[in-house]
């Protein structure tokens, strides 16, 4: 029996008003947390950020892209031919970011952002011997040990930094460009997804989901974050993956593994897109002469890391003995596990929270008429969301994922393909992005 699209509209608004009440709920039950016991790290929980309503020069820019990716988008993306909609939604998507950075200024929104104390750009001159400094790499990871690394370096593993590091080395220095490199590759992650559910489901439901991705409230973190850099490279990985498996392709099959292993060798919980790349697997069902390039591709990195003196598994052992030790603070478990939801909730929108119901739907309809193509979109959003549960329930992540989840967050939006009236769903991702970087400074 086929249901009415007022009661199908009717329970996606009950679905976006739970994630409301949680996001609510986090910031009341924070609120009270920090105010008496002050163990939670956070100025105005559960977002790393401090209230403090402005403007900014890119205000103007911001609602500009916001009213045009809502008015035009969906029409847009369902008529540009697929080569034209594919550079348009990474344009957008990156005038979006940039815009809503430029609100916070150059200085602060971009260029200051990977140069604070505890950012990549403070150790660039102890790289000067890279092969030295990866040998003993491990030596400076816990907090007792001689010139123990900054935050987000002793939490990585040393390709985040090397980046930064080889960026500085062809000249662009400082963090400007480092903040501009974040953007502009960040903002591709919106095409490797497209790319990924064409490939695999439907060019008709990637047409749907491409105004979401592109004007995702996300768009505050991934300017500037090295996190939108690490999501870009995951996603590309399992685009390139969804690629070999659907065309046969060996070439592709090789550069996904190539970036699998970067994946791994960026961040620690990005082994996790593994279940991401399952997905893809599974719905496509590879010849087996497809896992010979993909795991030879995979090798690669490690393979160097390793030769080059980096032990991976004793550096992520030595990094939780960091996180235990109360690098960042002892921040309770019971009340991140699920507040981190909350940060979720607000990363990814309302809209997402209505889209996530309907992707459920189509998980649990056996009807007939069922789409297949909608099912394999379905099961790879529900993938990563697998993904981001599991990164919850590690406890490593406990505060700050509405930077670390941007590449799981990423694939959880095109679930908004299965929404109705996308313009109205489109008007409160922008409203969410819009009024949490004017209301709140964000830490990231």
């Amino acid at each position: 029996m086929t249901r009415s699209p007022s009661r199908a509209l009717r329970r996606d608004l009950y679905a976006a008003g739970a994630a409301a009440l949680l996001v609510t709920a986090a910031v009341l039950v924070g609120r009270h947390i920090q105010d008496t016991r002050h163990t939670l790290f956070v100025s105005w929980p559960p977002l790393l950020a401090n209230w403090d309503p402005h403007l900014g020069p890119g205000t103007p820019a911001a609602v500009l892209v916001a009213a045009a990716t809502i008015v035009y988008g969906p029409a847009l993306a369902a008529r540009l031919p697929w080569r034209a909609l594919l550079p348009a939604a990474w344009g957008t998507a990156t005038a979006w970011i940039f815009s809503l950075a430029l609100i916070d200024g150059w200085h602060r929104g971009i260029a200051r952002r990977l140069t604070t104390r505890y950012e990549y750009l403070q150790v660039i001159d102890r790289f000067d011997d890279i092969h030295g400094t990866l040998r003993t790499f491990t030596d400076h990871i816990l907090l007792g040990s001689p010139d123990h690394w900054p935050a987000h370096i002793a939490g990585h593993p040393p390709a985040a930094t090397l980046t930064f590091v080889l960026l500085d080395r062809v000249g662009l220095r400082g963090g400007g460009w480092a903040g501009v490199w974040c953007i502009v590759v960040g903002a591709t992650a919106c095409v490797a997804v497209l790319v990924t559910i064409r490939a695999l489901a439907d060019e008709t439901l990637a047409r749907r989901a491409a105004p979401f991705l592109v004007l995702a409230p996300a768009a505050v973190w991934m300017g500037t974050s090295a996190d939108a850099y690490f999501a870009a490279v995951a996603a590309w990985a399992v685009a390139l993956l969804a690629l070999a498996v659907t065309r046969g392709s060996l070439w592709c099959a090789g550069a996904s593994g190539l970036l699998f292993g970067l994946t791994c060798y960026l961040s620690y919980g990005l082994t996790l897109v593994a279940l991401i790349a399952a997905a893809v697997l599974v719905l496509a069902r590879p010849r087996p002469v497809l896992l010979v390039p993909l795991l030879a591709g995979l090798a690669v990195v490690p393979t160097v890391f390793t030769l080059a003196g980096f032990d991976w598994w004793e550096a992520y052992r030595l990094l939780v003995t960091r996180y235990n030790q109360g690098a960042g603070g002892i921040r309770p478990y019971g009340y991140w596990v699920w507040a981190n939801l909350a940060c979720t909730v607000l990363i990814t929108g309302l809209a997402t929270a209505a889209g996530l119901r309907r992707t459920g739907a189509v998980l649990l309809r056996r009807e007939r008429g069922d789409r297949s193509d909608a099912r394999r979109l379905a099961l790879l959003v529900a993938a990563a969301l697998l993904a981001l549960l599991v990164a919850d329930l590690s406890g490593m992540s406990k505060a700050e994922t509405e930077r670390i989840w941007l590449p799981f967050a990423v694939w959880l939006l095109p679930a908004c393909a299965f929404l109705t009236r996308p313009r109205g769903w489109l008007l409160a991702q922008a409203l969410l992005a819009l009024l949490l970087n004017h209301l709140l400074r964000t830490g990231w």
